[in-house]
């Protein structure tokens, strides 16, 4: 059996983070463009909602409350409450 070189060794290391550097750029361009296909689709969503009539502002706020455990909208809630107060506009 004829012993491999260190030039060999590392030559093969640099060909295997090589195909597994690929593999990992590949995997992101695959998901970004997944990622770019929900955004269009999310964006028609809203579209259709508002050609219907839905205030899409305000369907985009309950997205990102429904996100949330109740404890932290309670608590999200009581600091923009205590704020308001503190600019009198409440």
């Amino acid at each position: 059996m004829k012993a491999r070189s260190k030039e060999d060794v590392t030559e093969t290391s640099q060909t295997v983070a090589a195909g597994q550097l690929r593999a990992f750029i590949e995997r992101l361009e695959r998901v970004g463009a997944e990622r770019d296909d929900l955004g269009r689709d999310l964006a028609d969503i809203y579209a259709e909602a508002k050609g219907t009539g839905f205030d899409t502002k305000a369907m985009r706020a309950i997205v990102r409350l429904r996100k949330k455990d109740q404890a932290e909208r309670q608590e999200e809630e009581t600091i923009l409450d205590l704020y308001k107060a503190a600019l009198g506009m409440v």
